[in-house]
């Protein structure tokens, strides 16, 4: 079976880190040999290393940057990294630091991503955020973040919500930015995340837009140190 190396990257504050940990998870539940990467070394508030426990526990390898969870102010990215990175036994899932800065990790590792078969690129968006609430922005930061990979994104994921005060509507109402710039880039909508409660409604409610392809419902499983 072919695998695949994914990446998730986005502004600061998009959930892109909940969302690869859920990703993941739905992969393995597919039966799937499944590897996670926390490239992270840029935000020590939220990150895929503090859900070490949760996916090892469900089968999940995971890889984080050397004194990632200690008191060491920049973390630091190992060699065994690009080994796993390409592995094709594993489909990778690669939670990258937030904008152009968190993305040049990305960049140390780009010919390993570039020798697998198969490698996809995930914007992940939310338009309640402030630099990724009007289409001009967020088509920066979309630029700004594939330059500094050296890699062409492949497609969006939709992460509209306001934490707690998400609603079917709050998801709705992200829709013509995330529409407008997946028009503009000319790359598709892959997924949305959305919580399980709301995912179960929007289903219910709006079945022309929203279904089991083309959701994965988040659970919180990444703590928030702030």
């Amino acid at each position: 079976m072919e695998t695949c190396v994914y990446l998730f990257t986005g502004h600061y504050g998009s959930g892109k880190t909940e969302t690869a940990v859920n990703f993941a998870i739905k992969l393995k539940n597919m039966g799937k040999n499944v590897a996670l990467i926390d490239l992270d070394i840029v935000n020590p508030f939220f990150r895929s290393a503090d859900a070490k426990d949760l996916l090892e526990a469900q089968g999940i390898r995971v890889e984080i940057p050397l004194y990632a969870n200690t008191n060491v102010d920049i973390p630091a990215l190992t060699g065994a990294m690009g080994a796993l990175i390409r592995d094709e036994t594993y489909d990778i899932v690669l939670d990258v630091g937030g904008d152009d800065l968190g993305t040049k990790a990305v960049g140390r590792y780009s010919d390993d991503i570039l020798s697998r078969k198969k490698y996809a690129q995930f914007f992940v968006v939310n338009p309640n955020r402030p630099f990724t609430k009007e289409i001009r922005s967020a088509s920066e930061i979309y630029d700004a973040i594939e330059a500094a990979s050296l890699i062409k994104c492949s497609a969006l994921v939709g992460n509209t919500n306001l934490l707690e005060d998400t609603t079917p509507q709050v998801i709705l109402e992200g829709l013509p930015l995330l529409n407008q710039l997946s028009a503009e880039k000319g790359v598709p909508i892959a997924f949305h995340a959305i919580t399980a409660s709301v995912a179960d409604r929007l289903i219910a409610e709006h079945g022309e837009l929203f279904n089991e392809e083309n959701i994965i419902r988040i659970n919180r499983t990444v703590k928030r140190l702030f």
